[in-house]
Parts: structure tokens; sequence; C-alpha cells
């Protein structure tokens, strides 16, 4: 597990991140979102030991990164993608790393397939590479010591549609293997895709830290779809029950204050036959940015409070 205890970073006045607190299980992928600035890779670069914290601890399977006897075999990471020396090969990029951890040469050559870099384009220098081929090169450095550990920062960056599927299976296959999976990612249709958990940070401190469904459900404005032949009598029949009802942009009404079960039973009692009876969630954006205006606007609400 990654356990992350009160963990806080300062640089002068400023927190950068604020007294967090989580653990990271495996055997699912753990999505972490929060908006620029939150405190994300500050986060990650002191569990891996790239920042020093002020206060607090990240721990990885109970150890700090320096203590990893093999840190490579324990944690694979990609914070960076274009932190590779332009004039090396991808190829010569991976045996290095491997080398240095003990790892065979045939080591690279399974993570290059992979990630879908073929033997040609892995003998060329990394400065010729497109951002995705970064991407797919950057993800092999993190597998290639086949770690318990994967930290990614931002790993479909730059990605096709066809990438971007690939690494939502590969990061659910090697979840289900039972190896901890920790990413971020600013598309939140695709976190939503791929992650169960999730982690959400606003300036440095913890937001939520629950399920994917839960957050979603917790969050959402609720309501249901409700679609019928005789749109006009349903409208009516739900507004005498009580409901609130208004037209849904794709089409039908959108019932509150009445649940789905409630409304099938007034429609059936009354025979009109329904076409959709469907529970209406919000999506993961749409939960994500609401709850990221109402942080901010507390946070500027206590602060003008403050200032007078």
């Amino acid at each position: 597990m990654i356990d992350i205890h009160e963990l806080t970073k300062r640089y002068g006045a400023e927190r950068a991140v604020d007294g967090l607190s989580f653990t990271v299980r495996p055997g699912r992928v753990t999505g972490f979102l929060g908006p620029n600035g939150a405190g994300k890779s500050t986060t990650m670069r002191m569990i891996l030991g790239l920042d020093a914290p002020t206060a607090g601890s990240a721990l990885v399977g109970g150890r700090a990164y320096r203590e990893l006897s093999a840190p490579l075999r324990t944690v694979g990471s990609l914070l960076d993608a274009k932190g590779v020396h332009g004039g090396r090969s991808a190829w010569h990029h991976l045996a290095g790393l491997a080398a240095a951890s003990g790892i065979g040469q045939r080591r690279v050559d399974e993570v290059l397939g992979m990630v879908g870099l073929d033997a040609g384009t892995a003998r060329k220098r990394a400065k010729g590479f497109s951002l995705g081929m970064g991407q797919r090169l950057g993800i092999a450095a993190a597998l290639v010591g086949d770690p318990e550990v994967l930290i990614l920062d931002e790993p479909v960056n730059g990605l096709d549609t066809e990438g971007i599927r690939w690494i939502r299976d590969l990061m659910r296959s090697l979840a289900a293997q039972g190896r901890t999976v920790f990413l971020s990612s600013h598309l939140m249709s695709e976190m939503e895709l791929t992650a169960d958990h999730l982690v959400v940070i606003g300036r440095g401190r913890l937001l939520a830290d629950m399920p994917m469904r839960e957050f979603i459900e917790s969050h959402s404005a609720g309501g249901t779809l409700v679609r019928a032949a005789e749109a006009e009598r349903m409208r009516a029949l739900l507004e005498g029950a009580g409901a609130r009802v208004s037209p849904d942009p794709r089409g039908g009404w959108l019932v509150e204050a009445l649940d789905a079960a409630a409304i099938g039973e007034l429609a059936r009692a009354h025979g009109v036959a329904l076409s959709e009876l469907t529970p209406r969630l919000s999506s993961l954006e749409e939960v994500y940015t609401a709850m990221a205006a109402a942080s901010a606007e507390y946070r500027a609400t206590a602060g003008a409070e403050v200032a007078r």
C-alpha cells in the first residue's frame, strides 16, 4: 500500500500540500484528482522521495522510498515523459535502467512489446519521438522492474483513442493482478472508465476519498429520466403526485422528489406505458466540476472574512 499521513509541504508561507492523509490499496485503480496547483504532483514527488516533506510521511509498503532495497522492482513511476536523454534510443534508455537494477535485457524487449514500440522505433533516438511515443516509453520505463506499485501522472497525455483504451486496459489488468495502481488525469471521462476508487484534493487538502460509484452517487444532482408515449399525461400524473418535473435536454422528463419505484407504480396504476425509467447520475466530470467550484467559493468566502 501507499500510506500518506498528515503529509505537508511548504514553500515559504505557501502550503502546496496541507496535512494530507489517505491510503492507496492494492487490487484496484485509484484515481488522483485535483485542479492545477492542487498539490497532486508535489504529493507524488514526495512519495517517490524527489521532494522532502515539511511534515508527515509518505510510505510504500511501510517504508520510505529511500529505504527500499530495490526501488525499481517495488515502484514504477511516470511523472514526466520528457525526462529522457534525447540522444539515447528508447532501447538504450530502458537497458540502462534495467542494468542499474540487475534486470536482464529480455525484460527490456518485453516491456517495449507491451507498450507497442516495435524494434525499429525502439532503436530511434528519443528526441524524435512524438508526445504519444514518449508517453509509451515512459510507461515502459515504469514497468521494466515488474513493480508491485505504479504511480503515473497524466499517463494518457498525448495518446490517441487506441492508446487511451490500451492504457485503461493495462491499468485495470495490473490492478487485477493485485498491484497498487495510483494515477492522475485531467480526462474525467477516461478516469470514470478506469478508476475504481478516487482521492480528490484541492489546495493541498483532502476533499474526498471513496469508491468511484459512491463518489458519483453521493454528489449527483439526482432525479429520474422518464419517457412515455403519453408524455403530457404522464407529466400531469407526476405533478399530481407531488413530483418536480422538468424537460430533459435529451427528451423525456427529469423527475425529482419521486423515486423510480414510485414512478413505475404510478404509471402502472394509470395504464401509462413507459419506454424509459432511468435514475439519472451525473458524470464524474459534472460532479468533480461542481465540487471544485464549491471548494473554491468556500475558500474565497473564508478568505474575504479573514481579510475583514
